[in-house]
């Protein structure tokens, strides 16, 4: 039992990577993954091995999802649903599960995977894509993880869904024309200059250097700030809402992570009575030498302990 266990627990953060893209909610691809062991530990004597353990894996974690599409309305990103707004427009929250929520590359990106591999798996994690993602049908999804992400046949992914191959390769590319729409962002790895962008960036933030920060962002960034719908564009904006109703960010510590395969950082906000509070798990997007999307998620209480970060930092 134990054996067969650990078989299944090995494939566990590439089943999460999976699920997070179906469903763009790190909670939700939690409970998914989970749902996918309960079945496969229940249908395990059943498995023929005519596929791999992993890819039968894949095939119940892809239903799992779908099912849990069905009466779901997809997830967002506020660049997504509005223009952009000014520094001194009110503050309008929606639900959590309203949003797009970010993953920790932890637990979305499998130990073991080669190179090549895994630079394809941290791309298909990116925020932008997701986003991307989710403007396609659910099962248009499916087709497209399954076909260009992971790398299966058309007749794979034909037994998968019930679809004919015919259907698969309609659904792929009616899912292509639709992301050849979308601004999927930068899929590059850093290089040395976006590490030392970062290096300015943290510098500057725990400095509170407001025209230093604005001197980092691309022309046409994006600053938002999940839960809330506002979001701003372009360095001006940003220094405005910085200098302003931002200022009490000022005295805050970074904590470096990593996530949805782009670098992130945990915001701790000085408290009154002493040390430092989660404030907010930051995800920078980049473009060449420059920021081109930074987003602050303030839903600290949910996403900080999946990203192993700590409950406090002391003065």
């Amino acid at each position: 039992m134990e054996g067969s266990v650990a078989q299944l627990e090995r494939h566990r953060a590439a089943l999460t990577g999976h699920c997070y893209r179906m469903l763009g909610s790190v909670l939700d691809a939690d409970d998914a993954v989970q749902e996918t062991m309960v079945r496969a530990w229940r249908g395990l004597d059943r498995f023929e091995g005519r596929a791999s353990l992993k890819n039968w894996l894949y095939r119940i974690a892809t239903n799992v999802c779908l099912d849990a599409l069905a009466d779901r309305a997809r997830r967002a990103r506020p660049v997504d649903e509005a223009s952009p707004g000014g520094i001194d427009d009110p503050l309008v929250d929606r639900p959590r599960t309203h949003w797009l929520e970010p993953v920790p590359d932890a637990r979305a990106l499998p130990e073991g995977a080669g190179p090549e591999e895994l630079a394809m798996l941290r791309q298909s994690i990116r925020l932008a894509f997701v986003a991307a993602l989710q403007h396609l049908p659910p099962r248009q999804r499916a087709v497209l993880l399954l076909r260009e992400v992971l790398g299966w046949s058309a007749a794979e992914v034909s037994e998968t869904l019930g679809l004919s191959v015919a259907a698969v390769n309609s659904a792929l590319q009616r899912a292509r024309t639709t992301l050849a729409t979308r601004d999927v962002g930068n899929l590059e790895p850093l290089s040395e200059s976006q590490e030392r962008l970062l290096e300015r960036y943290v510098d500057a933030f725990e400095r509170y250097d407001v025209d230093a920060l604005a001197s980092l962002l691309h022309e046409d960034a994006t600053f938002s700030m999940p839960p809330y719908a506002l979001w701003l564009r372009g360095p001006e904006a940003v220094r405005g809402w910085l200098g302003g109703r931002g200022s009490g960010c000022r005295g805050s510590r970074l904590l470096p992570t990593a996530s949805c395969g782009s670098p992130a950082f945990g915001q701790y906000r000085r408290s009154p009575d002493g040390g430092h509070a989660p404030w907010a798990l930051v995800v920078l997007e980049l473009s060449g030498d420059r920021i081109a999307g930074w987003t602050s998620f303030l839903d600290t209480e949910t996403l900080f302990p999946r990203f192993g970060l700590p409950p406090r930092l002391p003065a």
